[in-house]
């Protein structure tokens, strides 16, 4: 440490194969001189795969406020920090985008170790259109809301990806076969992991696939736009070439 700020990273983690682990990734976490996580108790099992002994310090939705500003004071005092999540991605629906916004608010310099995500596989496996494309990160809770949301995708020409909670999955899909029973869905499951799983097929087929299932694991759902439009006609993006 000297008198320069340091320099916060934020670190990509495993979806779940851990050997998606980047070498940059565990160099970053090795010589960081604390790692942020989202639940220690996760990421002590990263730690332990490839021998990374730094101090790990508990950062999640509940405590964000409070320790914010420490973070960010030792950040100026010269010491280099990296961040990482349970799983992907930090910064993309988790805390890390506070600490984020915090450290540019201070002028410290944040930077970027990638790696896995959720998103990106879940779309380029669904084989649908995927130039453009719109996350839309969790999907809502509220019925009101949730159907509001799937309502805007009557006439959404992009493919629009959620994240989606084991104890959500039946009422979304209910939700998307009630109000676009035949759009093209794909549901990711586990992906990276033994039981990784991509499930295809109308909104209404995909509901009734799932439906008496216990939902366990990650889904990220995708569903297909509609394609681009021309004048009165409708063409599908790369439909010459996709399912």
């Amino acid at each position: 440490m000297g008198d320069a700020p340091g320099t916060l990273t934020l670190v990509a983690t495993p979806i779940g194969n851990l050997g998606d682990t980047t070498y940059r990734a565990v160099e970053v976490l090795n010589s960081a001189d604390v790692v942020l996580a989202e639940d220690t108790r996760h990421t002590r099992v990263l730690f332990a795969h490839f021998g990374i002994a730094t101090q790990l310090l508990s950062y999640h939705d509940h405590n964000e406020a409070r320790v914010t500003p420490s973070i960010v004071e030792r950040l100026r005092r010269g010491e280099n920090i990296a961040l990482v999540t349970d799983a992907g991605t930090p910064g993309i629906s988790d805390p890390g985008f506070y600490l984020v916004r915090a450290a540019l608010e201070a002028g410290i310099h944040v930077t970027m170790a990638p790696g896995a995500n959720a998103v990106l596989p879940a779309l380029v496996l669904s084989g649908f259109p995927c130039e453009a494309f719109v996350f839309a990160g969790f999907a809502p809770r509220k019925p009101g809301e949730l159907k509001r949301a799937i309502d805007a995708l009557e006439n959404e020409p992009r493919a629009t990806v959620f994240y989606v909670s084991p104890h959500q999955l039946h009422k979304v899909l209910a939700a998307l076969a009630e109000r676009l029973p035949e759009r093209p869905v794909a549901v990711a499951r586990e992906m990276t992991k033994v039981h990784e799983e991509i499930v295809r097929g109308s909104a209404r087929d995909v509901r009734d696939r799932f439906e008496g299932k216990t939902a366990r694991g990650e889904f990220v759902v995708v569903i297909k736009g509609i394609g681009k439009r021309h004048g009165a006609a409708r063409e599908d993006v790369g439909e010459d070439t996709q399912p």
